[in-house]
């Protein structure tokens, strides 16, 4: 017997960010990542290659049009939350920080400290931040909503200068001009 084939449809999409890459399984949406110099389908390979037994890469731009759609509305200002499903892949820790990300509203923050506290982890800052950072669905679970204890704006896989961007259009961060 055969090995079952997982597939993961995959799609991308001009933000104001720059590319980003989107994928799916049929559970819903498990990476969205930001398109650095490297192949975007090879980052998504070694990926799935790590979560699934058998994985089949598809794109399939009409399967994700709703999260794109989704994206442009928050991109645009016309969306505060994002309300499609999500097949999020991590520990279980991980999981538990990413669940807690979900509950910080548009243009607020928590410190990673307050995080922390809140997943009943008071001395785990570190951890929290760790699991930020292998967040797969970057922006729908809004990771660039944790700063330092101080209002820095720390740490960011895609770039401070993303967070940056993320949190002005929140209206949360004004830059110093």
């Amino acid at each position: 017997m055969a090995p079952a084939t997982q597939t993961v449809v995959w799609s991308q999409m001009d933000s104001p960010i720059g590319p980003l890459t989107l994928a799916m399984t049929h559970q819903g949406l498990c990476q969205l990542t930001f398109n650095k110099k490297s192949d975007p389908v090879l980052g998504l390979q070694l990926w799935s290659n790590q979560w699934f037994r058998n994985p089949k890469l598809e794109r399939n731009d009409y399967q994700l049009l709703p999260y794109v759609q989704q994206l442009d509305e928050y991109f645009h200002q016309s969306r505060r939350e994002f309300d499609l499903p999500l097949d999020l892949y991590g520990t279980r820790f991980q999981k538990l920080v990413w669940k807690q990300l979900l509950e910080i509203p548009y243009g607020e923050v928590r410190s990673y400290k307050e995080v922390a506290r809140a997943i009943g982890a008071p001395k785990a800052v570190r951890a929290v931040g760790g699991a930020n950072n292998k967040n797969p669905v970057s922006i729908i679970v809004p990771c660039h909503r944790v700063i330092g204890s101080n209002g820095s704006l720390v740490g960011y896989g895609g770039g401070l200068h993303i967070k940056e961007y993320l949190l002005t259009l929140e209206g949360w961060y004004h830059p110093k001009e």
